[in-house]
């Protein structure tokens, strides 16, 4: 499964936040890139610096960045093995958000919905595979009809209601 057991694994149903506090070069980059978020302390620093050594970041560096920041800006970085900061980073957009030093790990952690979040998850990631935007909306998800089923979609909006925080099921 690659690096931190993520890198090359693409049947997680959980979602995955890399927190990032500090240096994040090489595997440490491409780690954090195979997460679905990453939320980096103002102080991270991320970079594939392999081509200074002589080495190539195989470890899906490669193919991740351009798909998450374009081509252009990808190679920017991976030709150069030039180092971002935080902002530079969630500016060229692989870094969702930029909190204090030392709270990473804290902003990372969020109260919604397990079932929700899995389904998000599945959705995103199924419908990239569907050329139509039509087709992708029509397609009939098995984890939507769950959530739909799911005590989560009762509770989530009774709670609401109630002006109460929700009690996941899981």
């Amino acid at each position: 499964t690659g690096f931190g057991g993520l890198t090359r694994n693409f049947t997680r149903r959980k979602p995955v936040i890399a927190a990032v506090n500090g240096v994040a070069l090489g595997g440490g980059f491409e780690i954090a890139l195979a997460c679905d978020l990453i939320i980096a302390a103002e102080n991270a620093l991320f970079g594939l610096p392999e081509p200074k050594v002589g080495l190539a970041a195989l470890a899906g560096g490669l193919q991740r960045l351009p798909r998450q920041i374009g081509e252009k800006n990808a190679l920017g970085l991976i030709l150069t093995g030039r180092h971002v900061d935080a902002a530079e980073g969630k500016a060229l957009g692989f870094v969702n958000d930029v909190v204090p030093i030392g709270r990473a790990l804290e902003c990372a952690i969020a109260s919604n919905s397990p079932q929700s979040i899995r389904t998000s998850l599945d959705v995103v990631r199924r419908s990239l595979d569907i050329a139509s935007l039509e087709d992708s909306i029509e397609e009939p998800y098995a984890s939507v009809q769950a959530l739909r089923d799911g005590p989560d979609a009762v509770e989530g909006p009774l709670a609401f209601a109630e002006k109460r925080a929700p009690k996941w099921a899981d």
